[in-house]
């Protein structure tokens, strides 16, 4: 029985980052010698046991046949004769199928550490193709090590490309599509996971609304990279940058702009009402992939509001106030930080922008909180009930965001003076 470090615990020493989980493959072990050894199992497909003191993970080194279609489609053995060398070429890529003994040493049967030299990520074998959930996952590690200067080597994004013409991305379940894609929105490049999945035709398969926005072209004295695709892009990443490791700002960034896709072609490119328009196909996308409720809340609201945002300035008081209450600011303002997030990297995510200010954010946070300090009490103590304590609060609520916005006035004068 001989144990290995395993995986991204190997791949990320390599590259100087911080530890992945520490995982690791036995060989040579049977899921009955584990279990007297104190091993926990925990594997439902596989034999996956847990350490019983460090609580690690410890898998029985395995091959894999392929006996069906999408992800589930497997036959896994866990014989004690597998090798290690046989349970690292079923992996994906090559930079994660590197091993390290007891004595700190690498194996590396596949070249891994040469194309972390080289900043590409390859795939192992052509049994890549056996699981189509490695279009994801390629995907996703582009998303994480695009900004090391990785990229997808050619011969991998053909294979990918061939999995995609042969109908294996559509078996794909829901879940394992959003899981992938919502590690992909944490990570620090996510236009990569979206131009990856584009460029082997998966993105029209697995996202649909989202790749209807490529040349979708977009007034030029708004959006200098006029292409719509090409700003969602750029909006994720501003997002991740803003909003480093938050995937629920990421979804909202991914679908604020869909209704684009649905303008009237002699309308271009020029897009009334594509706030509204949106929301239909963010609705759509979110039940396919079966995203989570409070994902899909904070996308609609960006979806709806995110062009009032960026006039905040321009609204009246009043205005603002029932825009708040319509985004539900204040029985869920812990949400109004994201959303403004949000906002902010709309209008940053564009050709020449990324350094822009944006003061909407600080003002909109400010009124909102002058706003929620409005209490009911004094109006109840005057004698006040039902609707005229409803419209008592809203005359002082507005009252309060426009001294918010008269202070700001204000302050904006005497800089310039």
């Amino acid at each position: 029985m001989q144990t290995y470090l395993v995986g991204g615990a190997v791949r990320d020493k390599l590259l100087g980052r911080p530890g992945a989980d520490r995982d690791y493959v036995v060989v040579g072990a049977t899921p009955e010698e584990m279990a007297r050894l104190g091993f926990r199992p925990v594997g439902r497909d596989f034999p996956v046991f847990l350490h019983p003191e460090t609580r690690e993970e410890y898998a029985l080194a395995r091959t894999e046949r392929k006996s069906g279609r999408g992800y589930h489609g497997f036959v896994f053995s866990t014989d004690p004769a597998v090798t290690l060398e046989q349970d690292l070429a079923r992996r994906d890529l090559t930079i994660n199928a590197m091993a390290e003994d007891d004595e700190g040493d690498l194996i590396d049967p596949f070249g891994g550490a040469r194309d972390i030299e080289a900043r590409l990520l390859r795939h192992v074998s052509p049994a890549f193709a056996e699981d189509p959930v490695r279009v994801l996952r390629v995907a996703r590690f582009a998303a994480r090590y695009a900004p090391l200067g990785f990229r997808v080597a050619d011969e991998t994004l053909a294979l990918m490309k061939r999995m995609v013409d042969d109908g294996e991305v559509a078996h794909l379940v829901a879940e394992r599509v959003w899981a992938e894609t919502q590690k992909a929105l944490a990570e620090p490049k996510p236009s990569a996971f979206v131009a990856t999945l584009r460029a082997c035709g998966a993105l029209r398969i697995l996202f649909p609304e989202v790749d209807a926005l490529y040349g979708v072209p977009q007034r030029a004295d708004f959006h200098p990279e006029i292409d719509t695709g090409v700003h969602v892009e750029l909006v994720l990443d501003m997002a991740a940058r803003l909003a480093p490791g938050d995937d629920v700002v990421g979804f909202a960034a991914l679908t604020h702009d869909l209704g684009k896709a649905l303008t009237p072609a002699d309308v271009l490119p020029r897009h009334i009402g594509h706030e509204r328009a949106g929301v239909e196909p963010l609705r759509g996308l979110a039940s396919r992939l079966r995203v989570p409720a409070e994902h899909l809340a904070i996308a609609e609201i960006v979806c709806r509001f995110h062009l009032d945002m960026h006039r905040a300035f321009e609204l009246r008081p009043d205005t603002l106030l029932g825009i708040l209450e319509r985004m539900d600011a204040f029985r869920r303002p812990e949400r109004l930080d994201r959303i403004l997030l949000a906002c902010e990297a709309d209008k940053r995510g564009r050709k020449g922008a990324a350094e822009s200010a944006y003061p909407q954010r600080d003002y909109v946070s400010a009124a909102h909180a002058a706003a929620a300090a409005v209490d009911a009490r004094p109006f109840v103590e005057q004698g006040l009930n039902g609707v005229a304590v409803g419209e008592a609060m809203r005359k002082a609520r507005t009252q309060a965001i426009a001294k918010v916005r008269a202070q700001l006035d204000d302050q904006n004068a005497a800089r310039t003076r």
